[in-house]
C-alpha cells in the first residue's frame, strides 16, 4: 500500500509539473509573439508552444487572460518607467514623458495591444480585464499634484486624469495612424502636444483659483 501511495504521489507530482511546463510554454510563446510586434492569436500561440489550440484554451479561456499573464514583467512599474523624470518638479514635463513612453510601448507591442482592444470591443465583459497601464503612468506623472491641486480642487485633478486617459492611449494612437494617416512619430508628437496642453490648462486654472483665494484672504 505504501508503495502504491508513493507511486500515486509521484504521478500527481509528474502531472502537476507537466501542467506547469505546458502553461509556461504557452506564456513564453505568447511573449515571443508580443515582442515580434506581430498579430497575436490563440492559434499562433498554440502552434508556437507546440500544443493544440484546445489545450491552450484549457489553460486560458480567452486571449485577453493569456495576454494579461504574458504582459506581466514586460512593462516596468510606473515608478520605474518615469525614472528619467523622477527629479522633475514640472507635471507637464512628466506627463509628456509618460505619454511618449506609453505610446512607444504600444507601438513595440502593437500586435498584443490590438488583440486586447479587439477582444474587449466584441466582448464587453472582458473590458475590466484590460491591463490599464496608462492609468498608473498618469497617476505617477501627476503625483506631484497630490499636495496642491488634489487639496484645492480634487474634482479638477480627477477630471484631468480622465482627460489624459483619452489622449495617452493606444486607441488615440491608432486613430491617428490608421485613420488620419499620420506616421507613428507624428502621431505620438501630436498626442504629446495634446496631453501637455490639457495639463497646462488644468494647472493654469489652479493657479488662478489659488491666487484668487489668497487675495480674498488678505
Amino acid at each position: 500500500m505504501a508503495a502504491e501511495d508513493g507511486t500515486g504521489r509521484a504521478n500527481q507530482t509528474g502531472r502537476a509539473n507537466q501542467k506547469r511546463r505546458t502553461r509556461m510554454a504557452i506564456v513564453d510563446a505568447c511573449r515571443a509573439i508580443i515582442r515580434s510586434g506581430g498579430p497575436v492569436t490563440m492559434p499562433d500561440v498554440a502552434k508556437s508552444a507546440l500544443v493544440s489550440e484546445a489545450t491552450a484554451y484549457r489553460y486560458y479561456p480567452d486571449l485577453v487572460s493569456l495576454l494579461n499573464e504574458a504582459l506581466v514583467g514586460m512593462w516596468p512599474s510606473p515608478a520605474d518607467a518615469l525614472v528619467p523624470v523622477a527629479d522633475s518638479s514640472d507635471p507637464v514635463e512628466r506627463v509628456a514623458f509618460a505619454c511618449e513612453f506609453l505610446l512607444r510601448g504600444v507601438l513595440a507591442h502593437q500586435g498584443a495591444v490590438r488583440a486586447v482592444i479587439s477582444a474587449t470591443i466584441t466582448r464587453s465583459d472582458l473590458a475590466t480585464a484590460r491591463p490599464g497601464i496608462r492609468f498608473g503612468l498618469i497617476d505617477q506623472a501627476l503625483a506631484l499634484l497630490n499636495n496642491t491641486l488634489a487639496a484645492t480642487d480634487p474634482d479638477r485633478l480627477a477630471q484631468l486624469k480622465r482627460d489624459l486617459a483619452a489622449v495617452v492611449s493606444a486607441e488615440a494612437l491608432f486613430s491617428l495612424t490608421d485613420l488620419a494617416g499620420l506616421t507613428p512619430d507624428d502621431a505620438i508628437a501630436s498626442l504629446v502636444r495634446t496631453a501637455t496642453t490639457v495639463t497646462e490648462a488644468a494647472l493654469r486654472h489652479d493657479r488662478v483659483i489659488r491666487g484668487t483665494r489668497q487675495r480674498a484672504g488678505r
